[in-house]
This record gives C-alpha cells, sequence and structure tokens, in this order.
C-alpha cells in the first residue's frame, strides 16, 4: 500500500509542491531543495545582485556540469572495474596452470 506525501519547498523565493509516494523521495527532495538553495546563495555572492532567472540558469549550469563529471568518473571507474576483474582472470588460470603443472615435479 503506497501512501502519497507532499513535499514543499522553496527555491529562489518561491514555493513549489511535489506529491511523493516515499519517505526517501521527500528526504532527497528535500535535500535538493536545500542544496539548491545554496548554490543560489553562492551565486548571489559573487555575481551580485543579478535577475533570480540568470541565477538559476548559472546554478542550473553548474548542476549539469557535475553531474556529467560524475558520469564521466563513474564510466572510467566502471573500465577499471572490468580490465582489473580482466587481471583477475588472467591470474587465476595462470596460478590454476601452474599448480597443475608442480603437481607432476
Amino acid at each position: 500500500m503506497s501512501s502519497w506525501i507532499n513535499v514543499k519547498i522553496e527555491i529562489a523565493g518561491r514555493p513549489y509542491s511535489f506529491r511523493v509516494d516515499k519517505e526517501e523521495v521527500e528526504e532527497s527532495i528535500r535535500k535538493a531543495g536545500k542544496l539548491i538553495s545554496e548554490k543560489l546563495s553562492q551565486i548571489k555572492q559573487h555575481y551580485g545582485d543579478k535577475d533570480e532567472q540568470d541565477l538559476l540558469a548559472v546554478a542550473a549550469l553548474q548542476f549539469a556540469r557535475k553531474t556529467i563529471e560524475l558520469e564521466d568518473t563513474k564510466a572510467g571507474s566502471t573500465e577499471q572495474v572490468d580490465r582489473l576483474k580482466q587481471i583477475d582472470e588472467q591470474l587465476d588460470t595462470f596460478l590454476k596452470k601452474y599448480a597443475s603443472l608442480s603437481s607432476f615435479t
């Protein structure tokens, strides 16, 4: 049985309401709203009193850039894990062959 939760957050002085079906989602939405508000405060300090839409665009760009960096890092990590698995398999094969050869001497 799914219970729906109303989540209200404020971004750039505007209230937003979301209806979600899990408490974990509620927490992540609240964290995201807080993160956006903190980022907007940082950008405001850096750029001064610009149009709110411009500040939101800069924040969106920064979040998108960070997401791409994390995806690229994850892809690189996946390739490294695959390579390590391949090396592990090669070592395992070598050790099995070596063990079978040493049992004959």
